[in-house]
């Protein structure tokens, strides 16, 4: 079987200051492409001549002028875009890498997951071999998802499979690895608690996102009526939608995403609430090197920590090359860059090389949520 690999695009913005710094931001594409690059362009607006280390009230401004609310998905992964790359200027300002702006560094290695290691795996087997291959390089956590194509409900068949799947997983692993099962929002309550109640006994680390993420009055029946821990937030884009799910005990580890929820700015904040809560951050990081990497440093300087998402050894070689690969994975572990900012530096020849035009490509049948060729007929 060939070597993973997550192609999901990226957007990469490069900010320069009047005195020639520059700092990198990353947003979300998702299938999106155009009305983001739109929103940056509207966002950028706002931040024409302004201080970048003015985070503060350079957010307020544009929570200003964007006017509608709930605020919407293009418009904060853009702003998360901006709050990013002048967070990365301030540390090049400074001379300091960012964790160290952030209250200083509480580790100096921060555990990963992998995710998109099961790239093609369709049968029980194919998820058992390469999740030896992925415990090997020193992994200690995989997340997947076990589900195939079955949207909303799924029936004995696709338990069964599922079933087949994540034991095969576990028995490959011998134990040594924490499992994630990962649902991507995609299921109706019922089935849900069927899926819950099925796998229960492979004890995971957390079910990520196992109802439709607007269907709040589901997932309160889905803790009801199960006891498995539960992970979400990678489409939470405001500080009062977290409140709103931790005040009601809707689950137990929180996964913002730094660029989607208003960079490092909000995301300090989000963090601060958690912790106030009981409750430990597992950032979302599903794109591109400058996610991953300001995601490292915010991790970095947070104590309710758990474990990071990583694709980085999945990426496909442009993107490494993109930052020079210096957020090499050691042992299932990302060493905390020291150098200022975001601790990368941008290789802009890779940048144009690759440099597309909107979404490349559209299937129909790969819903954005499916790690490439595992969507399989029932």
């Amino acid at each position: 079987m060939g070597s993973a690999t997550w192609a999901a695009n990226s957007i990469i913005l490069k900010l320069t200051t009047s005195d020639g710094v520059v700092g990198y931001g990353e947003a979300v594409p998702t299938l999106r492409v155009q009305p983001v690059i739109q929103s940056l362009r509207e966002v950028a607006r706002v931040y024409l001549g302004r201080d970048p280390i003015e985070v503060e009230q350079n957010w307020h401004e544009w929570h200003k002028h964007d006017f509608y609310l709930p605020v919407s998905f293009e418009s904060t992964t853009a702003v998360s875009a901006f709050d990013i790359a002048c967070w990365d200027i301030i540390g090049k300002h400074f001379a300091a890498p960012l964790h160290q702006l952030l209250g200083g560094r509480m580790r100096d290695r921060i555990r990963l997951y992998s995710n998109g290691w099961y790239n093609d795996c369709v049968t029980p087997e194919q998820f058992g071999d390469r999740a030896k291959q992925f415990t090997k390089m020193g992994y200690t956590g995989l997340k997947f998802d076990p589900f195939g194509n079955y949207y909303d409900w799924i029936d004995e068949k696709g338990l069964k499979l599922a079933y087949e799947r994540v034991k095969a997983v576990k028995d490959a692993t011998a134990g040594k690895v924490d499992l994630l099962i990962e649902h991507h929002g995609r299921f109706n309550p019922n089935s849900a608690i069927m899926i819950a109640k099925r796998l229960r006994e492979f004890n995971p680390l957390f079910m990520e996102e196992p109802i439709h993420p607007e269907n709040l009055e589901g997932l309160r029946k889905y803790r009801s009526e199960t006891d498995v821990r539960v992970a979400l937030g990678e489409r939470i884009l405001s500080k009062e939608q977290v409140v709103d799910v931790l005040s009601q005990n809707l689950a137990d580890f929180l996964q913002p995403d730094i660029t989607n929820i208003g960079g490092v700015t909000q995301s300090k904040k989000i963090v601060a609430i958690a912790e106030a809560y009981g409750v430990e951050i597992a950032f979302h990081n599903a794109f591109g090197p400058i996610q991953n990497a300001v995601t490292i440093q915010v991790d970095a300087s947070i104590p309710n920590f758990l474990i990071q998402e990583s694709f980085y050894d999945v990426f496909p070689n442009w993107k490494r090359q993109l930052i020079q690969d210096q957020s090499k994975v050691e042992s299932g572990h990302a060493r905390v860059p020291t150098k200022p900012g975001l601790g990368v530096e941008l290789d802009e020849r890779v940048l144009e090389e690759h440099k597309a035009e909107g979404q490349e490509h559209f299937n129909p049948n790969e819903p954005v949520w499916v790690v490439n060729n595992t969507w399989k007929s029932p």
